[in-house]
């Protein structure tokens, strides 16, 4: 565990419960990569929607569908866990619904659409509460000035846990593909793994990680109503946590171009490079690669860099992998944008996290990152659609596709302009004080 540096971390956390929260990381990260970037998406198209031209654009409808679902509910997830201080019960019972999600996927076949959406929209949905709940333990696990540095190790371990499922999915695939079997014996059979690594690797999150937070001692008598209700008075305070709801904006915007590549990678390099699925999957096995070591150097950066200005790098390299994937003809030329975009991935998403923690009242963690998963969530659903859009009424110009995307880029750029991190803090220690008054 020496790769955990104690200085990093708050008084009373062990080195192991971080590899805990770590491993969570570790587990979800082969749903996206096999599931939403590498393998489903393109047999989703290709083999149980058959080419049609409405192919793409069900896919990212299916999408938009689970994260309106996790939209509507995981504010109010994250304000009922900080109330009873049951995080830790909860990301239990997503990862259950996700690890049942991707089980379901198995039976998808040609022409079993319905089935495919119906399997998706639950997989993504509780992969997405997860996803929010097991953000909120950061702050508590991290001092404040090593938050980058901490999210940095979690994301990086993560990328390894996805390129382990895709790894293994992999040598699946080339050996199905050498005995003559088709992608609809082969692809049912990489979501068993996916599924299975899934619930293996997240045990140590629940053997080693603590629930630190006692909600009953603050609101014991919080019920579901009134944990919407809690919720929408933090937006009734928006004036006093402007900078967090302008990044909100920010991270909408950056994280709807990010939701593309995650759901469209696979799909992009089949139509528009003419990609087989091996040759996919190694390039997002090479992107998750590169996304490792950015989340995990860029977290050091970010601490030392500061938080605007580590983000705004990670923006102006997403810029530049657009440019090079929408205006690029070569095969080579698109593995370099690859190559980029892994190492903006990893170091954005990780970045961004840990912002949240840095504006974040430290007793209200999970009704903060319950707006965060909000506002990601309404990114997945506005990138992809868009995505879908553009190619559904261009008859498939994947191309003009990508370079719309690049546009949610500038817009984070320049909304990160308005954004004072000082400020934000100050607001959130002055609503502590407030309340502990």
């Amino acid at each position: 565990m020496a790769i955990f540096d104690r200085s990093a971390l708050n008084p009373g956390v062990a080195p192991r419960e971080v590899f805990g929260w770590a491993m969570y990381d570790f587990a979800n990260s082969g749903y996206t990569t096999v599931v939403l970037t590498a393998v489903f998406n393109a047999y989703f198209v290709a083999g149980v929607a058959a080419n049609a031209q409405w192919a793409t654009l069900a896919w990212t409808l299916s999408l938009a569908l689970s994260n309106a679902l996790v939209i509507l509910t995981a504010p109010a997830i994250g304000a009922y866990a900080d109330a009873f201080g049951v995080k830790k019960r909860l990301l239990l019972l997503s990862t259950i619904g996700c690890v049942a999600g991707t089980l379901a996927l198995s039976f998808a076949q040609p022409g079993t659409v319905m089935l495919a959406i119906l399997a998706i929209v639950i997989s993504n949905y509780f992969f997405s509460i997860g996803e929010g709940l097991v953000a909120a333990f950061l702050p508590q696990l991290a001092r404040p000035q090593s938050l980058g540095k901490v999210s940095g190790w979690g994301w990086s371990f993560g990328y390894f846990g996805g390129m382990l499922t895709l790894g293994l999915c992999l040598a699946l695939v080339l050996s199905a593909q050498a005995s003559g079997k088709p992608a609809a014996e082969f692809v049912p059979q990489t979501m068993l793994v996916t599924a299975a690594i899934f619930s293996l690797a997240a045990i140590p999150t629940f053997v080693l990680l603590r629930e630190r937070d006692n909600g009953t001692e603050r609101m014991g008598a919080l019920d579901g109503l009134s944990a919407f209700a809690r919720l929408r008075r933090t937006w009734r305070e928006s004036a006093r946590f402007r900078d967090f709801r302008r990044f909100l904006m920010c991270g909408c915007s950056f994280q709807a171009g990010i939701s593309v590549v995650i759901a469209l990678a696979a799909i992009y390099a089949e139509q528009a490079m003419g990609f087989r699925q091996t040759e996919t999957m190694m390039l997002v096995f090479l992107v998750n690669i590169a996304s490792a070591v950015g989340a995990f150097a860029f977290g050091y950066w970010q601490d030392r860099l500061g938080h605007r200005r580590a983000l705004a790098i990670t923006l102006l390299g997403w810029i530049l992998m657009v440019a090079l994937a929408a205006g690029g003809r070569s095969v080579e030329l698109f593995w370099v944008a690859a190559l980029i975009a892994g190492l903006c991935m990893g170091s954005s998403q990780s970045c961004g996290r840990a912002i949240v923690g840095v504006m974040a009242p430290s007793d209200r963690l999970a009704e903060f990152y319950g707006l965060w998963t909000f506002a990601s969530r309404l990114a997945a659903i506005i990138g992809p659609v868009t995505y879908g859009l553009v190619t559904w009424l261009t008859l498939g110009n994947h191309r003009l596709a990508i370079a719309v995307t690049g546009l949610f880029f500038v817009v984070a750029l320049l909304i990160l302009r308005g954004v004072d991190f000082v400020r934000a803090s100050s607001a959130a220690q002055q609503r502590l004080a407030r309340d502990a008054a």
